[in-house]
């Protein structure tokens, strides 16, 4: 069957309020950014020609429409984008500190992302992709969390690629118990898992990330290759007992860091789709964590994710000139 899509991702899609100067009377401005991991991820691999579709849920609410309007912008499909009637579009308060990474103030009790019911994942849809993407912010409720998983179990019964990113935000759960589990529910059902280092502490208790790294691939076998990603410090691909660092590309002009591991994220997937998941050399993992952490450094010098996703000339542009 030829598929429609190369990638569907479930989630969340939100506005994130970033920072933006200060008022003639003092105040902080704050900026409305289109936002959401799982979004966040379509773009950028919408800009590496991939074909994408989103399915979640917004407000009716003039938030809800800005939304639609920007995906269908950057032509993602919103076949799938739901809306609720009753309940606002999630809103999230982006606070950055001076090393450019940030702090999170979530409007979400309810929000409509976590409005998404088991009834609107339509298995004929899903099945229309290559890859399915997920994260944990609709795994935070119960019944978003069905939703979820109805659509990882069609996902899975049609041999689609299965990426997942923790995108752990401690605010957002009723207990880290319930995150810890959710995550690990996550982690055995993946094939592409993109994890960053505080994650990995979360779920192994220990700092030492190749440690951490053994001890996941030990625990879940079906992941067939794990990116740890380590902010300033670069990141590791492990892959079919292959082990590949890269140094990060640091700018001097960093903004934030929203954004940054979504589109490490959604490189590793696009180079996946594009290569394979299994037998990847040492050079093709070093390849691909180049072209990621590129990726990822270069949207650091930007406010918000969604819209200012760089395009694959940037990218290749940016590391041939480091």
């Amino acid at each position: 069957m030829e598929k429609k899509f190369d990638v569907i991702a479930l989630g969340e899609l939100l506005i994130d309020f970033t920072e933006n100067g200060v008022s003639a009377q003092g105040n902080p401005i704050f900026e409305a950014n289109p936002g959401g991991a799982p979004c966040n991820v379509l773009a950028m691999l919408n800009n590496l020609g991939k074909k994408t579709s989103f399915l979640g849920v917004v407000g009716k609410d003039q938030f809800g429409t800005s939304l639609r309007k920007t995906l269908n912008e950057l032509k993602i499909d919103t076949s799938h984008l739901y809306e609720n009637q009753e309940v606002h579009t999630t809103l999230a308060f982006v606070h950055t500190f001076e090393d450019g990474d940030r702090d999170f103030a979530f409007y979400r009790n309810p929000g409509a992302d976590m409005m998404l019911s088991e009834s609107q994942v339509e298995k004929e849809y899903l099945e229309s992709a290559k890859a399915f993407h997920f994260g944990t912010l609709s795994m935070t409720h119960e019944e978003v969390r069905k939703a979820t998983q109805k659509a990882i179990t069609i996902a899975k019964e049609a041999g689609m690629l299965i990426s997942f990113d923790p995108n752990l935000r401690p605010p957002l759960w009723s207990s880290m118990e319930l995150a810890k589990e959710q995550i690990a529910y996550g982690l055995g059902q993946c094939d592409l898992l993109k994890i960053s280092e505080e994650e990995l502490e979360f779920m192994t208790g220990t700092k030492d990330i190749k440690e951490g790294a053994y001890k996941l691939l030990a625990d879940y076998p079906n992941l067939k290759l794990m990116n740890v990603t380590m902010g300033k410090e670069g990141s590791i691909a492990f892959h079919e007992g292959k082990e590949v660092f890269h140094a990060p590309f640091l700018q001097e002009n960093t903004i934030e860091t929203t954004g940054a591991g979504d589109t490490f994220g959604a490189c590793a997937l696009n180079y996946v789709l594009e290569n394979g998941i299994t037998g990847l050399s040492e050079e093709q993992l070093y390849e691909m964590l180049e072209f990621a952490n590129g990726a990822s450094s270069l949207i650091t010098t930007k406010k918000g994710a969604l819209r200012v996703m760089p395009t694959k000339e940037d990218v290749e542009t940016f590391i041939s000139t480091k």
